[in-house]
């Protein structure tokens, strides 16, 4: 295996580290429930944790998508890689699982249709749409509990304690949660290449946390204040949503888009306080970032093959 083909899955961890960083703390960071500088420190350890014990059910999907060699997987890994790149450039929600299985897509229809396996595709399509609905019914669905919990706690000094120990905890469990679900973005190229699952784990997870370490405060606050306005109650219900969200996703072995189900998980929180999403313009940023993403992939994948190949 030439260590050069382990170099655009090493570009593609930090690049999702540096955009769904904000998936794993924007809402509660934005509001001031926890400081940047701390969630992206307690982030950048749970990633890898989440990576190296819940990451192996994703990597064994992705890697039965198509059946590309190791030079086209590392150059749809790359694709991927500038995809999400140019959309945080964008500031538009971008997501990684979308980007990796559109330039996987792209490349393998190079060589004919019978190098996809539709079934495992259309498997995570259909996840992938009912990614935003189900963590918006999470949110929902924690809103409601939490409030009820809430309500019982006469002391605003226990109820502000409550909220800065749980929003703590709600980012450990939301890196923890990516970690496991999307390292197979990175990872099963790796195991692809010859390299040993655990190790292709635990590598991946180290890039993806770097990522989250010193690329991620672009994304930020685009993720935390942009789509609807929260509290530091309803921030931290979306936070629990999108991790819950994630990491049953994780247990099904479907990678699926953490800034999906943080977009779906901030509307459904914001919208249980009776709030509207923010703009018109926020509106079509979200949905032309989330829809074009596998096809940007995809496009970028093939070119870049074509002009790669033809040197």
């Amino acid at each position: 295996m030439s260590m050069l083909y382990l170099i655009p899955g090493i570009a593609l961890g930090l690049v999702l580290g540096a955009n769904d960083g904000a998936s794993i703390f924007g809402p509660l960071v934005a509001v001031g429930s926890i400081k940047r500088r701390t969630a992206v420190l307690i982030s950048s350890l749970f990633v890898i944790l989440g990576a190296i014990f819940g990451g192996r059910e994703g990597i064994k999907t992705l890697n039965t998508l198509t059946t590309l060699d190791q030079y086209q997987i590392s150059i749809a890994i790359l694709s991927a890689a500038i995809t999400v790149i140019l959309m945080i450039s964008l500031k538009a929600p971008a997501s990684v699982s979308q980007a990796v299985v559109g330039s996987l897509i792209g490349i393998g229809l190079i060589f004919g249709p019978e190098n996809v396996r539709w079934f495992v595709l259309l498997k995570i399509i259909l996840v992938w749409v009912f990614t935003p609905l189900l963590a918006s019914f999470l949110a929902f669905v924690v809103y409601r509990i939490l409030a009820v919990i809430f309500r019982h706690l006469r002391s605003i000094y226990v109820q502000d304690l409550l909220l800065r120990y749980a929003s703590f905890i709600a980012v450990c469990y939301s890196a923890y949660s990516l970690g496991a679900n999307n390292v197979a973005n990175v990872a099963g190229s790796f195991v692809e290449m010859g390299l040993d699952p655990f190790l292709a784990q635990l590598v991946g997870g180290v890039c993806i946390g770097f990522g989250v370490l010193i690329f991620s405060k672009r994304m930020t606050f685009v993720i935390g204040k942009s789509i609807i306005l929260l509290d530091h109650f309803s921030s931290l219900v979306a936070s629990i949503s999108m991790a819950t969200n994630v990491f049953i996703f994780s247990l099904v072995g479907v990678p699926i888009s953490a800034t999906q189900s943080t977009v779906g998980a901030v509307i459904g929180a914001g919208m249980s306080r009776g709030e509207r999403l923010s703009s018109r313009k926020t509106k079509v940023r979200i949905v032309l970032g989330l829809t074009l993403t596998p096809c940007v992939g995809g496009i970028i994948s093939v070119f870049l093959y074509l002009v790669l190949r033809g040197g």
